[in-house]
């Protein structure tokens, strides 16, 4: 059957490889800019001389500065989310959202090109901006997953928009790692220039590849008038979602988990540069660097084997089996973490997360979504599941910064959260299961 919102039937190749071209274009913001050089620039460049800067006359320590920065637009992410859900839902049309998103945060990363320490509060509002747009974007993206999939093909298609945003991420990162290590041949005048033009490169790869899927992906509706009464309106969509889901145990039970394993992987995804630095027995400081980065593209293209692996098992034995199996195993990495030392085991733990993470991360989307009901209202769905994520986020960052400040080191905290990944397992393990009829 034509979905009459789009020219491609639901289940389509084509719908179904502009939906994970996004994972493309977007990726490489999680990579370039949260993970890898824009952390390098930030620390390196912005604040080589000092340790702190002033902002409308505060003096604040550059970690806290820019953990603050992203814990107040993860806050303000699981704030708007769900009120834009609901006017989404309620239009018909959650593409203008997306788009929104999409144009704020990848011109917000041309924006850091100029990213300096003597204009720092035009330079955060750029990364702020940024960042609410790349995590903004996602709750409509994945909302699509269940317009645009039969139940069957759910697990599947979920894993490979994750990894053709590993795949692109990695093309990317190394195509700035060239350009930077030989800025003389690419007519830079600096390192620095070139690690500045890499952001710039990040926002028009993100605007750019994203056209393609919103010229396929359903168009919704066109001429609707906007009532006065509109947020009201969209707060009656979120309730009557919220009602669904507060009188399932299915889902209640399964965001619990969700909120307790996802903070738990988010902040550990987080430190483990940290630990990089702070924990390993590195011979040199130019050893150090490589090795980073030598970590980070080893997660990332790992992960790609670990989505399909996963999801050929949550196949066959079912999605809570496997997904709970896979939360045990993050319990163990964290053990094996806190006796490690040695850049060789580092590199061996960067495996192991990276399997999981490509492990974990498409399943978990798939399970949320065969548990919605057919409805209209998916971009109200998954505002749940992206609130549930964020808050998850600050909650994971600030129980970090405090047990790093108690005991003082990174290494203590990954025990901390290898309790947390073990109390997830349990918790689902109270999931009911996916029969075999919700994947029909």
């Amino acid at each position: 059957m034509i979905n009459k919102k789009t020219d491609h039937p639901r289940g389509s190749k084509k719908l179904i490889g502009a939906w994970t071209l996004y994972d493309w274009a977007n990726s490489v913001y999680s990579l370039v800019i949260s993970s890898a050089i824009f952390p390098i620039y930030y620390s390196q460049y912005i604040f080589s001389q000092t340790n702190s800067v002033i902002i409308f006359n505060f003096e604040i320590n550059k970690d806290t500065l820019i953990s603050s920065v992203s814990g107040f637009s993860f806050l303000l992410i699981a704030f708007l989310s769900p009120i834009l859900s609901g006017i989404a839902d309620y239009i018909g049309n959650k593409k203008i959202f997306m788009k929104f998103f999409v144009y704020m945060g990848s011109l917000s990363c041309i924006g850091l090109y100029w990213f300096e320490l003597e204009t720092i509060e035009i330079s955060l509002l750029f990364y702020t901006l940024a960042l609410i747009g790349f995590w903004g974007s996602l709750v409509y993206y994945n909302s699509y997953l269940t317009d645009i999939t039969f139940p069957k093909q759910t697990n599947i298609v979920s894993a490979r928009g994750y990894t053709m945003g590993y795949i692109g991420s990695v093309i990317l990162l190394l195509i700035n790692l060239i350009m930077i290590n030989f800025y003389e041949s690419f007519g830079f005048s600096s390192e620095i220039n070139a690690m500045k033009s890499s952001f710039a490169i990040v926002g028009v790869w993100w605007l750019g590849f994203s056209q393609y899927s919103f010229y396929h992906l359903p168009k919704g509706n066109k001429g609707v008038k906007i009532p006065r009464n509109i947020i009201w309106n969209g707060f009656k969509e979120l309730k009557k979602v919220y009602k669904v889901i507060r009188s399932s145990k299915r889902f209640t039970r399964f965001l619990l988990a969700f909120f307790i394993f996802s903070f738990s992987l988010q902040t550990v995804l987080y430190i483990a540069s940290y630990f990089g630095v702070s924990e390993i027995d590195w011979s040199s400081s130019s050893e150090q660097t490589s090795g980073l980065i030598i970590s980070i593209l080893l997660i990332q293209i790992v992960a790609i084997g670990g989505a399909y692996i996963f999801t050929r098992l949550a196949q066959k034995y079912g999605n809570i089996i496997v997904l709970t199996f896979a939360i045990f195993l993050w319990a163990g990495v964290c053990l094996y973490a806190y006796y490690i030392n040695t850049p060789s085991q580092f590199y061996m733990i960067a495996g192991l997360v990276g399997l999981l993470m490509g492990g974990t991360q498409p399943v978990a989307r798939a399970t949320f979504s065969l548990f919605i009901p057919k409805t209209k209202d998916t971009t109200s769905f998954f505002s749940f599941y992206d609130v549930t994520e964020k808050i998850g986020i600050v909650f994971g960052m600030l129980f970090y910064a405090i047990a790093a400040q108690v005991t003082g080191t990174v290494r203590f905290s990954v025990i901390i959260f290898m309790f947390f990944f073990f109390l997830g397992a349990v918790l689902l393990t109270r999931v009911p299961r996916i029969d075999k009829n919700m994947l029909a």
